[in-house]
């Protein structure tokens, strides 16, 4: 489950071993002339040797020496050793961890400008870095966090969000995946005839990436900025409460148990409605196949995964898949800068995409899914049938006591659902909070 992944990092400070890929032992050189970088990335589920493979292959393709961290607690390794002005090169760590090290650097403009990096052509490539991304992965606060224009950090790994659902009941029912909201409402009704809800959701927290890409739908990208950053009266236009009416009408189309098992220890019990055709969707991201790989062994009925984005408001109006994504950065500390560059560079080159993928670590790179096969080619083809990519999050703010995000705009959805909790009164909340944290916003 994703929200159980992201845990408190323990308060003791550990010192990690340089691993590298190969011997070098020093940041500035062998005595040859030749440079050795420091690359530090977080450890997850993908494993470490693929940093190890990728880091070989750029010294076979440059001839520029790395020198490898890898740790499950990276920030606990290298964050002493920033504190103490000894950076590495390059950082594989994303935003949203609990340590926050990398918001951090970005608070303290301590991260080199990555603009120049997307125009470089990727080493052994003919191709440039920009030509090889997907488009707005890198028009999002999540790489250009000062809304200068400017790219400070590098998109990874991405993970698509959207709809699931069981392919092998709507092929048997001869059911269409909705494009609309109002295909949505007509499919509540005919599922409902048949005892089967048409949504459900594994916890509260899961509304986070759909409620992003509701916006999105609802009013594009200005819309959605003036959304997550808490505009005066955002919450009063039209858009909103287009928004607020997509809530509160799913919300009585959502299976009855849902609230009740959505929490960190039933929140399977809610995936399994999907899977035993007793909900038609619930939003997810593309970890739920490995997730639920054992509890797919015993099912008796027919299934197959389907992902679709969330439908358009209207007939000419985009669907979209919010996208959650990792970063990498290079420290302004960092004493190679122009070979920290390159090895950014070669990120997305073909050999580095096709070491990341083999471990399941996907690069937001076109064309992707042209490598892939099974539910992985259906997840990540997403963009590639239509459906646009939404980015970005809730803007950050000063502590506000009882005051969260989480608390304020997703986890109510329970007692929505539940009946406890009315859209007037959901509403009501949302603007006094806002109000709260357009006065804290972080500058």
């Amino acid at each position: 489950m994703k929200k159980i992944l992201s845990i408190a990092l323990v308060a003791v400070m550990v010192l990690g071993l340089f691993a590298g890929c190969n011997t070098a032992n020093n940041n500035t050189g062998n005595g040859s002339g030749e440079v050795t970088i420091k690359v530090a990335a977080i450890e997850t589920a993908y494993g470490s040797e693929m940093w190890k493979k990728v880091c070989d292959a750029f010294t076979a393709e440059t001839g520029i020496k790395v020198e490898l961290t890898t740790d499950k607690k990276l920030e606990e390794v290298i964050g002493p050793q920033i504190q103490a002005g000894k950076y590495p090169d390059v950082v594989h760590l994303a935003t949203g961890r609990p340590a926050a090290l990398t918001e951090q650097l970005i608070k303290a403009n301590g991260l080199h400008e990555l603009t120049n990096v997307l125009n470089m052509k990727v080493p052994g490539e003919d191709k440039k870095v920009s030509d090889k991304i997907a488009g707005g992965f890198t028009d999002t606060s999540l790489t250009n966090p000062y809304a200068d224009g400017k790219t400070y950090m590098a998109p990874m790994f991405y993970s698509p969000c959207g709809l699931f659902y069981n392919a092998k009941l709507f092929e048997a029912k001869g059911w269409k995946v909705p494009a609309t909201w109002d295909e949505m409402w007509e499919l509540g009704e005919k599922a409902k005839a048949e005892g089967i809800a048409l949504f459900t959701y594994p916890t509260a927290g899961y509304y986070d990436a759909f409620m992003y890409a509701l916006m999105y739908s609802v009013g594009g990208t200005e819309f959605f900025e003036k959304a997550t950053h808490y505009a005066e009266g955002v919450w009063d236009t039209p858009e909103a409460q287009k928004m607020f009416e997509i809530l509160d009408k799913l919300a009585k189309y959502t299976h009855e148990k849902t609230p009740a098992q959505a929490n960190n220890q039933d929140f399977t019990k809610n995936q399994l409605m999907v899977m035993k055709d007793e909900a038609l969707f619930m939003p997810n991201g593309t970890w739920i196949v490995g997730e639920m790989a054992e509890a797919q062994k015993t099912l008796t009925n027919e299934f197959a995964w389907g992902m679709t984005a969330l439908p358009a408001v209207s007939a000419d109006g985009s669907g979209y898949s919010y996208t959650w994504f990792e970063q990498a950065w290079i420290p302004a500390g960092s004493a190679h800068k122009a070979e920290a560059e390159q090895f950014v560079a070669f990120l997305y080159s073909d050999k580095a995409v096709e070491i990341f993928a083999a471990a399941g670590a996907m690069q937001p790179v076109l064309g992707i899914a042209d490598k892939l096969e099974g539910d992985n080619k259906l997840f990540y083809s997403i963009y590639d049938n239509g459906a646009k990519a939404a980015m970005g999050n809730f803007a950050a703010f000063n502590a506000i006591p009882d005051v969260e995000v989480s608390k304020v705009f997703f986890e109510p959805i329970d007692k929505l659902v539940a009946g406890s909790l009315t859209i007037e009164q959901y509403i009501a909340n949302i603007k006094t909070a806002s109000d709260l944290m357009r006065a804290n916003l972080k500058a």
